[in-house]
């Protein structure tokens, strides 16, 4: 029998806080009819509008979500509502039910998708050719190179020019697209970033994207896991098959957080786990196509028996996520352990030494209160400060979180660097995490 989540677990789910809110009102019996769970799967016929239900299932482990509503978010409010009424118990949805067949089909096609995804990247490593692998390879580093070496030229001219003789959008469009043509899609990532920064920071963004462009001229020449590093900054990507084939590091992880991000082309969900043997922290990243859902969906405040792949680097943090041992169960009723704010910014100054072009560093905050002051809001404990990020979280959420700590010290998770705190799940005194909403 799969053990209930909490309301915190589910609503940890939401996409924004309007579908939480809606999913409450789909929490009773009510709307939903034919409800059931057997074999990992959730599911119901939910009243709408129409005059026929909308058909909602949740898968448990993943989780992953079908709704035939025509709803863009994922999950949507009908697979919250049903979570929330199963997690009522089972005089609400009943447990070891059969699934119907509009629930098997959806589960057999998630199956054999994934197998299908299997037998392809095994059938492409089979059937790769080792010589013209390498020969691929070298023809990119070339032109990889030569544009990295364009890009350092540019900027010099810049520098030479005047700050305030910067180019226009449509100017570093045309850098950028250069940089696409050069196979270095993150060097084109940091070049249109260029449009938007502002005057008293151009110089700074200058400066580090000439030494990510000049760490790339002599790659050779680095240190391994830096020039992985510089690997990964530029734009190469590392196949997840390969990194699970090599060293993994299995532990209970403690899910610290979610945060989802959104544009016309894709939705990207970060996830942020912590081992609770190794203390290594990590994160996962999962994409969905406009009108999709991301495939990882992990509830913040579970913790999962598993197996994680890290990418390369100076300061591994990036994971692929390996094999499971089990569904996600309740992590220590307790907050996680964490950092005042001065060991915070001195943790992730030594990420740095090691990153240069790392922006920020997951970190949990122990005991601190939200205040507002003149220049901001800051996250103290009395000894020491933060400022928390412009723009990181709406103004709502930073007094909704200011309410829930009541003057009181909490314990917060984020990203600290140098533009300030982040702030993603808090845990007051009653000690379950609650999401900062972006």
């Amino acid at each position: 029998m799969e053990e209930r989540w909490s309301t915190e677990d589910i609503l940890s789910l939401a996409p924004d806080p309007a579908s939480g809110k809606a999913a409450g009102k789909l929490s009773g019996p009510s709307p939903w009819s034919e409800q059931g769970s057997g074999q990992g799967v959730l599911w119901g016929l939910c009243k709408g509008s129409g005059s026929t239900p909308y058909r909602t299932a949740v898968e448990l482990g993943t989780p992953a979500y079908r709704c035939s509503c025509p709803s863009r978010k994922f999950p949507c409010k009908h697979a919250l509502g049903l979570l929330l009424l199963w997690s009522a118990g089972p005089e609400a949805v009943a447990d070891d039910a059969e699934p119907p067949g509009w629930v098997a089909e959806w589960i057999d096609a998630r199956r054999e998708a994934a197998e299908q995804k299997t037998a392809r990247r095994e059938a492409g490593a089979a059937e790769a050719d080792p010589a013209a692998a390498r020969r691929r390879a070298e023809r990119r580093s070339a032109r990889v190179a030569a544009g990295a070496g364009e890009l350092r030229l540019r900027l010099a001219d810049g520098v030479r020019r005047g700050l305030a003789d910067r180019p226009s959008a449509d100017g570093w469009e045309e850098v950028a697209a250069r940089m696409v043509d050069a196979q270095a899609p993150g060097l084109a990532t940091r070049v249109r970033a260029l449009a938007e920064t502002p005057q008293e920071a151009l110089l700074e963004e200058y400066a580090m994207l000439h030494l990510l462009a000049g760490a790339y001229g002599r790659i050779d020449t680095l240190p391994a896991p830096l020039a992985a590093t510089v690997r990964t900054r530029v734009g190469f990507t590392a196949d997840s098959a390969e990194l699970l084939a090599g060293p993994t590091v299995r532990d209970r992880w403690h899910v610290l957080g979610s945060r989802d991000t959104a544009d016309d082309r894709l939705t990207t969900r970060r996830l942020w786990l912590r081992g609770a043997k190794t203390g290594r922290s990590a994160v996962l990243l999962a994409f969905g196509r406009p009108g999709q859902a991301p495939d990882l969906a992990l509830p913040t405040g579970r913790a999962l028996e598993a197996e994680l792949a890290f990418h390369p680097g100076a300061r591994p943090l990036r994971a692929v996520l390996g094999t499971r041992y089990g569904t996600p169960e309740p992590a220590p009723a307790e907050a996680p352990a964490g950092l005042s704010p001065e060991e915070a910014m001195a943790e992730y100054g030594e990420a740095v030494a090691d990153d240069p072009w790392l922006d920020a560093w997951p970190t949990v905050l122990t005991g601190v209160v939200p205040v507002l002051g003149p220049e901001g809001w800051q996250l103290t404990d009395g000894r020491s400060a933060l400022r928390v990020r412009r723009g990181s979280v709406p103004e709502a959420a930073l007094w909704r979180l200011a309410a829930a700590s009541a003057g009181h010290p909490v314990t917060l998770f984020g990203e600290c660097g140098h533009a300030g705190f982040a702030p993603v799940t808090a845990w007051t005194e009653s000690a379950r995490p609650i999401g900062v909403t972006q």
